[in-house]
This record gives C-alpha cells, sequence and structure tokens, in this order.
C-alpha cells in the first residue's frame, strides 16, 4: 500500500494542475473499482430507507434546489450542469443545461437564476427554468477567483445576508500560501465588487451552511495529506466573526503543528474545530437538517458527505455522518448511511446531501453518478 501512495504522488506531480480533472476522473473509475450500490447494501437507522431518486447524472456533486419539481447538480471532472426534474415522483428527466465548463462543481438557485462556480468564475444563467430543454447562455458575474485547479472546485451558496458565499482552497497539500484569496471563504456582493474574506486558514472547504436559527456559518475543512493514516483529522467547523483564522497550514485539527510550514506558531492562536471528524474521510457537503420528516434528534443538525479517503492504507470514509449540534456546540458524531465501502472496494462516494421541501434527504454519488433519497416512515 504504501508503493501505491507513491505512485499516487508521482501521478499528481506528474499530471500537474492542469490535468487534475483528468486524474480525477480516472481515480473515480479505477482506484476502487466496483458496480453501483446496491440499496440493500446501504445501512441505516431504523425507519429510515434509502432508493435511487435519479440514475444518469455522471460525476454528480453540489445540489441546489431550484423551482418547484427541479434539483439542480454541478460536475467536477465531467464538466457539466444538470437540472434533475420530478414530473411526478416516479419519472425523473435529467436535462444537461451547460457542458465543456472549468469543474462547475458549486451552484446555487435565487430569484430565477442559477448560479454556477467555475473555478475562477461564477456564472449566472437567469430565468433557467423557462426552457430547460434550451437553456440560457450563461453570463459572468465574476471572474476575480484564483484559476489554480488544485482544490479550485467549489461549493457555494448564498448566505442570510443575500452574499454568495464562495470557498477558496489551497492550490496544495500543504504551503505558503501565495495570494490573500487562498486558504479562505469569502463573500460576493452580486452588485458588484470585490470578494469579501470572512474565514482565514482553511485548507479546502467543499461544504458549509448558515445555522437555521442562529444564522451562523458552519463548514467542512480537509485536512492535509502525507502526516500519516491518523493524522489529521478533517474538521466541522463553526465561524462566529468575520474574519477568524483556522489555522492553515500552520495547524491543524486538534492543535497538530504542520512540520513544514508551523514556523513555531502557537496553535492556541487559532480558531479550534467545533468538532473533529475522522482523519482524510473527505468531508465535504454539509447542511443542516431543516425538514420535519425525520425524527426531532436530526433537527437543526448537521448531515456530511464523507467521500472517502484516497491515499489511506485502509480505506474510510464513503459514507453519509450526521453531528448533533445542541446548543451552539457539535456534540456528537456518528454514521448515518454507510456501505458504499466494502473492504477496499467502493461502490459509490456521497458528494453532497441536500433537505427536500418534504423532509426527504438526497445524497449525490460522483462515483456511480447518481442521487439517492432517504426517507423516514418509523419502525
Amino acid at each position: 500500500m504504501r508503493r501505491l501512495h507513491v505512485v499516487i504522488a508521482l501521478v499528481v506531480a506528474v499530471v500537474g494542475v492542469a490535468g487534475v480533472g483528468c486524474w480525477y476522473r480516472g481515480y473515480l473509475a479505477g482506484v476502487l473499482p466496483s458496480a453501483a450500490a446496491e440499496m440493500g447494501d446501504i445501512t441505516l437507522p431504523p425507519g429510515f430507507h434509502i432508493a435511487v431518486y435519479a440514475g444518469d447524472v455522471p460525476n454528480a456533486r453540489q445540489m441546489a434546489l431550484g423551482p418547484p419539481g427541479v434539483v439542480f447538480v454541478g460536475s467536477l471532472a465531467e464538466g457539466k450542469v444538470y437540472a434533475v426534474v420530478d414530473d411526478d415522483r416516479h419519472q425523473r428527466r435529467v436535462h444537461v443545461l451547460a457542458s465543456g465548463l472549468n469543474m462547475p462543481s458549486g451552484l446555487a438557485f435565487r430569484d430565477g437564476a442559477l448560479y454556477v462556480a467555475a473555478v475562477n468564475r461564477i456564472l449566472r444563467f437567469p430565468d433557467v427554468a423557462r426552457d430547460l430543454a434550451h437553456p440560457p447562455k450563461p453570463e459572468v458575474v465574476s471572474n476575480a477567483y484564483p484559476g489554480d485547479r488544485h482544490h479550485g472546485w467549489k461549493f457555494v451558496a448564498f448566505g442570510p445576508d443575500g452574499h454568495l458565499y464562495v470557498p477558496v482552497g489551497a492550490p496544495c497539500n500543504v504551503c505558503e500560501l501565495p495570494g490573500p484569496l487562498y486558504g479562505t471563504i469569502t463573500r460576493l456582493d452580486l452588485r458588484g465588487g470585490r470578494p469579501e474574506v470572512v474565514a482565514r486558514g482553511v485548507r479546502n472547504s467543499v461544504g458549509f451552511d448558515f445555522h437555521p436559527r442562529t444564522h451562523e456559518l458552519w463548514f467542512t475543512d480537509n485536512g492535509r495529506d502525507w502526516l500519516g493514516d491518523d493524522r489529521p483529522p478533517d474538521e466541522l467547523n463553526h465561524l462566529t466573526k468575520v474574519g477568524e483564522h483556522f489555522g492553515f497550514p500552520f495547524c491543524h485539527g486538534d492543535g497538530i503543528a504542520d512540520p513544514e510550514q508551523n514556523a513555531g506558531k502557537s496553535c492556541a492562536q487559532f480558531t479550534a474545530p467545533a468538532r473533529l471528524l475522522g482523519p482524510h474521510v473527505a468531508a465535504i457537503g454539509m447542511r443542516f437538517y431543516t425538514g420535519t420528516m425525520f425524527p426531532e434528534k436530526y433537527r437543526d443538525s448537521v448531515f456530511i458527505a464523507e467521500h472517502g479517503s484516497w491515499n489511506r492504507s485502509t480505506p474510510v470514509g464513503y459514507r453519509v455522518s450526521f453531528v448533533r449540534i445542541e446548543g451552539g456546540r457539535a456534540t456528537s458524531y456518528e454514521p448515518f448511511a454507510a456501505g458504499w465501502l466494502k473492504g477496499t472496494t467502493a461502490s459509490g462516494r456521497p458528494a453532497d446531501v441536500l433537505v427536500m421541501p418534504d423532509g426527504a434527504l438526497l445524497v449525490s454519488d460522483d462515483k456511480a453518478g447518481r442521487i439517492y433519497r432517504i426517507t423516514y416512515t418509523g419502525s
């Protein structure tokens, strides 16, 4: 397995930043091969059920609610944006709204327009649902973001303040950040202006949400690689004031000083994670559960898509986890939906979660090209 680690590192070095998308597609298809998961393989708490919601959404990543019956879906290596249309809850059609984009993984819907983050650009598709078979040409809202493809894919959402929140990952595993926007979460006023940094020291956040009652920002962050199988943990973080620094590249997880970048800094000066997650689980898409279908314990708490490790000796992640939030604190962390990983073989990789108007939870899977629907009917 150590040889595999070295080979993967060499592949990344040789392919370079320009080829990350192609390498990523090959990795999804080849490192942990398997057929798509049978729904009976997926374990859930008692009373919950899972079914395929849409089965032809290649490389499905972030999801966004559109008009009634429409879910928009981004992709990464595929370069496409989809609309999944639920006409009668039995037959769902998938429209390709755009193709050939630069890793358009992040998207958000507001006032009839779909906003898509494609690495350095934010695009707007106006009046997008008027004719999904003949979508409009996109408009460029902003090109103010870096063009690095390494950690350049994004997760975006509108905040309670009406601004579009956009993370910018570090263009490396760990390094001195080359500019003020790297390793941050920003917000963008769509009426004009430059991105404003609201959080620093964030290595690679590909999931966040705002607490439904306090409206404070919570976000996942992926820990650095090559410190061993069990270090550092991934993180769930909680932003309580603009400008907080969460440690990267100097410190990771629960006060782990970086051996390459720390330069004598005390980890105590940075904001600690709200909850330590599994090391290398690749915690990405996350949402607060705001529905009423699920039992009370899940409400106003967090579901996280754990995409799964890529270089750990024993793979971990490949599941949906649940973090209980009580009184502004993350009080527990447990598996919720698991079974996409069997030994060292993965049949799927959860990428995002989305709460539907009826309270069901959607899960996107960028390996199997599926979207699943989780419901609760009781025991």
